[in-house]
């Protein structure tokens, strides 16, 4: 997986104008659940903007449950009345960046629930991919290096192999902001990332040994120095 694709854009307001004329054009055409919108190109051209800026939006919208893209059919208004659409629509508008605490919580309750289940249900190559996350951390962590996107990338190997696609889903949203916020911040110092070597090997042995609990606690563990320096800043 590569995390370049998962970085917040910087255009989110082009994005909330394109969602609000999406809804316009719902409620203009009488779209019903279950029709279908214009293509990406048709929208990009009605609303002026590329069509790398509509297609973030849609998935934003999909994210939400208020649009369902199939491939080779294009993109349907889902089972939800209008009066929810427009409701949902409007509260999208109205969400603001989530501050570093929030995420932080956040990431913690998802997490603890996340690494009991992936004990419970990864598979080997689950274990395979989890292990290759953590190698290319400590590679870098040990020299020093900058590791956020290889911790990261350890922590949606656990998420995945949890097995419950509407964690791993979350834990995808919330990590482009993550990223943001660990080097706007700079938490993952050297030593904190050389401290979290262990720690991280100790999340991973847990899970290979299928032992829910034991994992529960190592997360913990290892979560603890970033929930106190959260709230020390």
């Amino acid at each position: 997986m590569k995390l370049e694709v998962l970085i917040k854009s910087d255009n989110q307001e082009v994005q909330n104008q394109i969602i609000a004329k999406i809804g316009e054009l719902i409620n203009l055409k009488n779209l019903e659940p279950g029709d279908k919108l214009p293509s990406e190109r048709m929208l990009s051209e009605k609303f002026e903007v590329s069509r790398s800026n509509v297609r973030e939006a849609i998935n934003k919208l999909e994210f939400y449950g208020l649009l369902k893209s199939i491939p080779q059919s294009g993109t349907f208004v889902a089972d939800i009345g209008v009066i929810a659409m427009n409701g949902m629509i409007a509260d999208i508008l109205r969400l603001e960046d989530p501050d570093f605490k929030s995420l932080v919580e956040t990431r913690i309750l998802l997490e603890l629930k996340i690494v009991k289940l992936a004990a419970l249900r990864r598979t080997k190559e689950d274990l395979i991919h989890i292990k290759s996350a953590l190698d290319a951390y400590e590679e870098k962590a040990s020299q020093g290096l900058d590791a956020v996107q290889e911790d990261l990338l350890f922590h949606l190997a656990i998420a995945n192999a949890s097995g419950n696609s509407t964690l791993n889903t979350f834990m995808l949203k919330i990590t482009p902001e993550i990223i943001t916020n660990f080097k706007k911040y700079h938490v993952c110092d050297d030593s904190l990332s050389l401290s979290a070597i262990d720690e991280h090997k100790a999340v991973y042995e847990a899970i290979k040994a299928g032992d829910p609990q034991l994992a529960k606690d190592k997360m913990k563990v290892h979560f603890k120095a970033l929930y106190q320096y959260c709230y020390n800043i």
